[in-house]
């Protein structure tokens, strides 16, 4: 049932199909994609993000396309001129990235076990939740996704930060879809807004925490005076698929719940 040769442009519908068993359906992916790893050395690789080889694409003879976002819409648009049938999600949500699991299963013909794997997302979430509300204080947090400009996070990024423990500072931006609508017009906006964390996910590169101390009127800002500096690497948190919401999670957890410890001592 469904297709039988799927083309993932980015990395959340790949390591979706491997969650579900059905990666045999795969005849490429993104080059982006680690996650799982061993679908870097099954599938060939046949695009970037804003980017496709679209004559290697042809040659896979898909019958189904995926890909995310309105960034990919002239990949789309191509793919659909050669009569290839393309789904391209934009979901921005926690609860959106629930939903195109469950969405993606059913397209396969996987419907009822993409229902459970939905359901043991929903249940890490849950958990999440339940030991935020212990903590005896929540950090405010700044997620930047790049530097230069400097980038506030996306929603499910701030959405999975207030499940574990944290409150973004930037709570108006993370509604904008687009990266654009989410560039800090002012740097010192985040000295103003004091934030205790600071996590960092520059997509593509390596986030350094040194570069953002030094920034110019920083210096006083809470997170950086006492080196709440930290690194969510992107391929976990920026993909709005199954590893932002178990690995990408867990991380955030993790640095949220180790500085409210630091805080009660």
């Amino acid at each position: 049932m469904g297709p039988q040769r799927i083309v993932c442009l980015t990395e959340e519908p790949t390591e979706t199909l491997y969650l579900l068993g059905e990666q045999h359906r795969i005849v490429g992916i993104s080059g982006f994609t680690v996650r799982p790893a061993i679908a870097r050395k099954e599938k060939p690789k046949v695009s970037a993000f804003t980017s496709a080889k679209i004559g290697e694409i042809l040659k896979l003879r898909p019958d189904f396309v995926v890909g995310f976002s309105d960034i990919q819409a002239e990949i789309a648009s191509e793919l659909i001129k050669h009569g290839i049938e393309v789904w391209i999600s934009n979901h921005r949500s926690v609860e959106g990235i629930l939903d195109y699991v469950r969405r993606l299963g059913a397209l396969v013909g996987a419907g009822d076990r993409a229902a459970q794997l939905a359901a043991e997302l929903e249940e890490r979430i849950r958990a999440a939740r339940e030991r935020a509300a212990n903590l005896p204080r929540r950090p405010r947090v700044y997620f930047e996704e790049w530097d230069t400009p400097q980038i506030t996070g996306i929603r499910w990024v701030s959405e999975l930060v207030g499940i574990a423990g944290g409150d973004d500072v930037f709570p108006e931006h993370a509604a904008m879809s687009l990266a654009r609508d989410r560039i800090l017009a002012d740097p010192l906006e985040v000295v103003r807004r004091a934030p205790d964390l600071i996590l960092g996910s520059w997509c593509g590169k390596k986030f350094r925490p040194e570069q953002v101390a030094a920034r110019p009127g920083w210096q006083d800002v809470p997170a950086v005076r006492d080196g709440e500096l930290h690194e969510i690497k992107s391929p976990i948190i920026l993909q709005p698929g199954p590893a932002a919401l178990t690995a990408g999670l867990d991380a955030l957890s993790e640095i949220v719940e180790a500085w409210a410890a630091r805080r009660a001592r």
